[in-house]
């Protein structure tokens, strides 16, 4: 049978071995397991909260002919579809607590603002942010559940029904004509003019600590996967780019547990948003111009994130940059099940598990990248279906099973 990944032509750059040399003092300043222990003691307290979970996706590691494939499955995060309201939820909870002690002079406790015991407080706070999509989402539901207002910034080519999910939730919604960066800038200045909180989950020059409050709660995500794992280590990770928050998160996680045994990490992009390859290639922070049109709506950032970057920079030995068709391949797949129950996911979601069929389809790419029989990937499904109506025109199925 002919291998439907078989030809895909993709851009590749390979950094040299990274990691190897441990966790460095300098990056663990900023996020380690102590800030991750302080933000799955605020969100193991939130409602709906439990651990999602890592599948094994043996018909994958066939199809790719690896030792075994090990999904991280988000779908069921928070009811919300994906794994970003770990970051956004906490980046407002911890933005309103500060205000709280401010106004007040004492910490609040989740429950407080659960309770909605200091609404005089937060029913004044605006917060907002840009997003393709599931930040912003994140970021409303965060806003909802504790009390406050939200503004989200869609830019053109995010869908109707992902900006009318984040309305649902309460928010404003402002489309802007751009992309992706044009959003977060116009997020930005709305903020500065009208006193609003700007919840952001890409740094910037003078915006970094909020960036890494959305990092730190993302690091819940590996602290289960590790737990999960137990004495299975991965030799591969295969994590989605975007503007690097996520992989930065799991890198650092991945890096401080294993050390100088860190597994190879692959960074996958589409291949009209690839900023973390164009700048490893360019051995600095770089921009991909234009409107960054892909399916892969959640990976449509042409910017990195500063705070991001030293630790994509540091542990990544490797950049894929895919074709929009590898996703809807994989999506098709996952959907189909292949003699295991069928996963339901996202394109953004897919994008590791394309990135790691179409390495593995090319025999150049798989001998330079280490894949053989013995592999074990780690993939993280970082969204379900966020958009119902993209994910069954993709599959030509209708979905009957929650995103």
């Amino acid at each position: 049978m002919t291998d439907p990944y078989a030809g895909m032509v993709i851009d590749a750059h390979h950094a040299g071995q990274r990691g190897a040399g441990g966790y460095p003092a300098t990056l663990a300043k900023a996020l380690n397991r102590h800030f991750t222990a302080d933000a799955l003691a605020i969100i193991s307290q939130w409602p709906g909260y439990r651990p999602t979970p890592l599948l094994a996706l043996s018909a994958m590691a066939a199809d790719a002919g690896v030792g075994s494939v090990l999904y991280k499955h988000e779908a069921g995060r928070f009811g919300l579809g994906s794994f970003k309201a770990l970051g956004g939820g906490y980046a407002v909870f911890r933005l309103l607590a500060q205000r709280i002690e401010e106004e007040t002079g004492h910490v609040p406790q989740v429950a407080d603002l659960l309770a909605g015991r200091y609404r005089d407080i937060t029913q004044k706070v605006t917060v907002t942010c840009a997003t393709d999509g599931n930040h912003g989402r994140s970021v409303a539901w965060g806003a909802s559940l504790f009390g406050c207002n939200s503004v989200i910034f869609v830019h053109g080519t995010v869908t109707r029904q992902r900006a009318e999910e984040i309305a649902r939730l309460g928010a404003r919604i402002v489309r802007d004509p751009g992309n992706y960066d044009d959003a977060v800038r116009a997020a930005n200045a709305a903020g500065e003019a009208n006193g609003w909180l700007v919840v952001s989950d890409t740094s910037y020059e003078g915006y970094m600590t909020v960036p890494l409050d959305v990092m730190r709660g993302y690091g819940v995500l590996l602290h289960e996967t590790l737990e999960q794992l137990g004495s299975t280590r991965p030799t591969h990770v295969f994590l989605q780019g975007g503007v690097g928050g996520f992989a930065a998160a799991i890198i650092s996680g991945l890096w401080e547990h294993y050390g100088a045994n860190c597994p190879r990490i692959i960074i996958v992009e589409p291949e009209n948003a690839a900023c973390l390859l164009l700048s490893a290639r360019n051995g600095r922070p770089s921009v991909v111009s234009g409107l960054h049109d892909t399916i892969m709506a959640g990976l449509a950032c042409g910017e990195p994130s500063l705070v991001a970057w030293p630790y994509v920079e540091g542990a990544v030995s490797d950049y894929l940059a895919i074709p929009d068709e590898a996703v809807r391949v994989a999506i098709r797949q996952l959907a189909q099940g292949s003699g295991q129950p069928p996963v339901i996911a996202g394109e953004s979601g897919a994008a590791g598990l394309a990135g790691l069929l179409v390495a593995a389809a090319d025999g150049t790419m798989r001998q330079a990248l280490g894949l053989d029989g013995q592999s074990c990937v780690l993939l993280v499904g970082t969204e379900g279906a966020t958009d119902v109506q993209m994910w069954e025109s993709i599959t030509g199925r209708k979905l009957e099973q929650p995103a």
